[in-house]
């Protein structure tokens, strides 16, 4: 894309104004170094594309961690008139409500230190990583109610607690899930894999807080002190959500041709709003965040038995669990008006500012939390959702630092082994399933998380609390 096609609004704010088949303009939230990155594949070029859907309202953003993905950017935003618009299964993802839940406890990192490698060891056992199973089975019929249910299910089955669900987005369940919108290929993918992690860039990170930068917000989420332990889970819906956006986005290149053929793009196939394809995919989408909420949810619960072992008066309590891939039915203030629209996420996290009913009331004068994870190694964040991000970027900011070359690429450059000295001389120390795992992640194959989280910050669309940094990580 030519530097003339884009226009300067701020010095981290870029527009791409509307042009040929484009509805509305496309916004970019980014630094000039994280900008030239995204110039270096079809970021750009898919943010365009998404201007062009029907119903988009005020602008397609494009946030800091923006990068190409499957039709819409990841790190793309996009809300879709609930009546002229519709869902694309491209502005969720694959790996559907693929999201983050942060656990704050009363350990400090001199307690962990001692005895780290044991509690990666029990955390391990606890939380089958990688591509293996689950120790945790279940039949088609329980499976469905997890669908239906969400984390709901898992409290009722023993795991976790209400507290869990309460500081959880949509209180861990979607009311617009039916199980009898998934296939059966999904279902029997999803049957062995409830309470694991699975590969890529998922984790389960034991860390401690490195710096608080807004004290009375940090404490409202209970972040009380430098060098208290959190812990961070990584994961979303596994081959179930990978299979569920399969199956629909064949049925829709298949059933909806003519939208196929207007597109800028196939992989923005979308079923329009009113269409009984896209209700049930609305149904089997929900479904698969359900899956992914109770599988974050579960993994909480066996990590509480897993430092319970090592440190037996350890309390781990949720702070809170954000999704960063899921559409999801809104409203929102647009141009002085009300108006209800299909809200999708793609690697972007939800960041609702003070006051909105949806986040849980003790948060409300404050804001939501957003866990913000960074790569292998380096810094992960808790910001605070804004009143401005909610009118910049309709309540949503950077879901992590965003990659900046494919796992190939990063499996010629790099060597787990070498990977994982090199971070145990800094005192990080590593347990995954495969040498491959840790390769492919190499902190060297993201985008400086830190310089997401600072334009996240100066635009006020998801402000600064505080900065975690890694102790021990469980890798896939």
């Amino acid at each position: 894309m030519a530097d003339n096609e884009m226009k300067k609004i701020s010095d981290i704010i870029w527009e791409i104004p509307k042009t040929g088949k484009m509805n509305v303009p496309t916004r970019i939230f980014a630094s000039e170094a994280l900008l030239e990155k995204m110039k270096q594949d079809r970021t750009l070029e898919q943010g365009k594309n998404v201007a062009c859907l029907p119903g988009i309202y005020k602008h397609a953003i494009i946030l800091p961690d923006g990068h190409e993905g499957y039709g819409f950017p990841i790190g793309g935003v996009a809300a879709l008139d609930y009546e002229k618009g519709g869902i694309s299964p491209g502005g969720i993802g694959y790996d559907i409500n693929c999201g983050v839940r942060l656990l704050r406890t009363n350990l400090k990192k001199e307690d962990i230190y001692l005895k780290i490698k044991e509690l990666l060891e029990s955390l391990f056992k606890h939380t089958p990583a990688g591509l293996g199973s689950s120790n945790i089975r279940v039949d088609k019929d329980v499976l469905e109610q997890v669908l239906n249910k969400g984390a709901r299910w898992a409290v009722e089955n023993g795991y976790g607690n209400k507290d869990d669900l309460e500081n959880c987005e949509e209180n861990g369940s979607m009311s617009t899930a039916d199980a009898s919108a998934v296939s059966d290929q999904a279902k029997k993918r999803g049957m062995k894999q409830l309470a694991t992690l699975g590969s890529g860039n998922h984790f389960l990170e034991v860390q401690y807080v490195d710096k608080i930068f807004d004290k009375e917000v940090a404490e409202a989420f209970g972040i009380t002190e430098e060098g208290q332990v959190t812990l961070m889970i990584h994961c979303g819906s596994r081959g179930l959500g990978h299979q569920v956006c399969s199956d629909y986005l064949r049925e829709m290149e298949k059933t909806l041709p003519d939208i196929v053929a207007k597109m800028p793009d196939k992989e923005l196939v979308y079923a329009p709003a009113g269409h009984e394809l896209c209700n049930r995919y609305l149904k089997a989408m929900s479904a698969a965040a359900n899956f992914a909420w109770c599988n974050r949810h579960i993994i909480g619960h066996q990590s509480r038995l897993a430092f319970d072992e090592i440190f037996p008066n350890a309390k781990l309590d949720t702070v809170y669990d954000v999704a960063h891939n899921i559409a999801k039915v809104e409203e929102h203030d647009i141009d002085g008006k009300l108006k209800k629209v299909y809200m999708h996420r793609k690697g972007a996290t939800r960041a609702f500012g003070p006051g909105r009913k949806e986040i849980p009331k003790k948060y409300q004068k404050v804001g939501q939390p957003i866990i913000l994870p960074g790569s292998m190694g380096t810094a992960s964040y808790i910001l605070v959702g804004t009143e401005q991000g909610m009118k910049a970027s309709f309540g949503s900011t950077a879901h992590g630092a965003g990659r900046t070359m494919s796992r190939h690429q990063a499996l010629k450059q790099w060597r787990g082994e070498s990977l994982k000295k090199e971070l145990e001389q800094k005192n990080i120390f590593v347990r995954s399933a495969s040498w491959k795992g840790i390769a492919e992640e190499a902190p060297g194959a993201y985008k400086d998380v830190d310089e997401v989280v600072e334009v996240s910050h100066k635009a006020n669309i998801g402000n600064k609390v505080a900065r975690l940094k890694p102790i021990g990580v469980i890798k896939g």
